[in-house]
């Protein structure tokens, strides 16, 4: 399972994606469809700097949670996207600034462009999604490797001056970085290649932009929209895989249903014959089960909030989320299922009911769990 940037323990602190393509696939569309922004289309291949937003996740039980409390406040969880330009890919590949920023992101969004539209000419005057896909994947390998080379230098100049004695840990770095060079020179990026979890913690501190779990996006036209199921299929048996999901809509579509009120975007989703959900909401929810996360949930008369959290982590890690002081002075947790509460409809009722739980520090944290931490400092 991934481990995200900004976890610590368990905690989530923040949830960065970044678009990626090449020029002409529709990733300032999308990324105006999933902030309702309106970025600049089409002159933005010559900018140097990112277009930046944050959403929030959508969750139907925050939802339900704020109308049994009336609460002052309700919060989502929130994502920041991040549409990085174009240029950022130079004659000679990615530019070190580029692939830094990168590699400080949770996840990599990869839109490539799978229409035909002859007001919008492809560089090299033809499409195909899966050409460009494996040009830009290339390019990050190239990256990657890059690094990796430059690490196998400088461990081999340690080793010719460290005592015999000492060489055993650096001869072990030397061996996973050798494996991951033979890899990439394989033709694969870095998400595929398995490693032991003593590894997988190495590899956070190198942060390789391969290594980043992927979320791609097959950007297709109006008239594909009846296509959307097998062209999804099709990239998924090709090119997915455990840390990679895949999404088949438009952009431009998207952006325009996102600038509309709710009503009028559904009415015009059902006359182009698409589901009520937007596939954007679905591709979000993949996101985070690529980054091994869930969400709990607090609830009461002042805030309504879902939290993400890495699966597995234990309740004080949940209560560090919330505020470090709720971590160290942890107690228990009080624990009720989101379901079991929106049924009794109030706190009381559950209690009443006998339906609310008391979990000691070993207790590790479900979906929708909705929580109480019980500390002291």
């Amino acid at each position: 399972m991934p481990c995200p940037r900004s976890a610590r323990s368990g905690h989530w602190l923040a949830m960065e994606l970044g678009i990626v393509g090449l020029a002409r696939s529709g990733k300032t569309s999308l990324f105006n469809a999933v902030t309702r922004g309106s970025a600049a289309v089409g002159a933005y291949t010559s900018a140097t700097e990112p277009n930046i937003g944050s959403v929030r996740v959508p969750d139907t039980r925050v939802d339900a949670l704020a109308a049994i409390f009336n609460p002052k406040k309700t919060t989502y969880a929130e994502i920041r996207w991040v549409d990085y330009p174009v240029a950022g890919f130079g004659p000679e590949g990615p530019g070190a600034r580029f692939v830094a920023d990168l590699a400080q992101l949770d996840t990599l969004v990869h839109v490539v462009r799978a229409f035909e539209d002859p007001a919008v000419p492809h560089d090299d005057g033809s499409v195909d999604p899966h050409r460009d896909l494996e040009a830009l994947d290339l390019e990050l390998q190239f990256a990657d490797l890059a690094l990796i080379e430059r690490r196998i230098d400088r461990l081999g100049s340690e080793m010719r001056s460290v005592k015999a004695g000492e060489r055993v840990e650096l001869e072990r770095q030397l061996d996973l970085m050798q494996r991951m060079q033979g890899h990439i020179e394989g033709g694969e990026g870095l998400r595929s290649l398995e490693v032991s979890e003593a590894e997988e913690l190495e590899l956070r501190n190198y942060r390789f932009v391969t290594r980043l779990p992927e979320l791609l996006i097959v950007n297709i036209g109006e008239d594909q929209l009846g296509e959307a199921e097998a062209i999804e299929a099709e990239f998924r048996e090709r090119h997915g895989g455990a840390r990679i999901a895949v999404a088949a809509l438009s952009a431009k579509v998207e952006a325009e249903l996102a600038v509309m009120e709710p009503d009028e975007a559904t009415e015009f989703r059902a006359d182009l014959g698409l589901a009520a959900e937007s596939p954007l909401n679905r591709a979000i929810g993949v996101a985070y089960d690529l980054l091994g996360l869930h969400s709990f949930l607090t609830a009461g008369e002042d805030e309504c909030r879902a939290w993400p959290l890495v699966k597995g982590a234990t309740a004080p890690e949940a209560a560090g989320s919330i505020h470090t002081d709720l971590e160290r002075g942890f107690i228990r947790a009080e624990v009720a299922g989101y379901a079991d509460l929106v049924e009794a409809g109030s706190m009381a009722e559950l209690k009443k009911r006998g339906q609310l739980r008391t979990e000691g520090k070993g207790y590790v944290v479900e979906d929708g769990d909705v929580l109480n931490i019980l500390f002291n400092v």
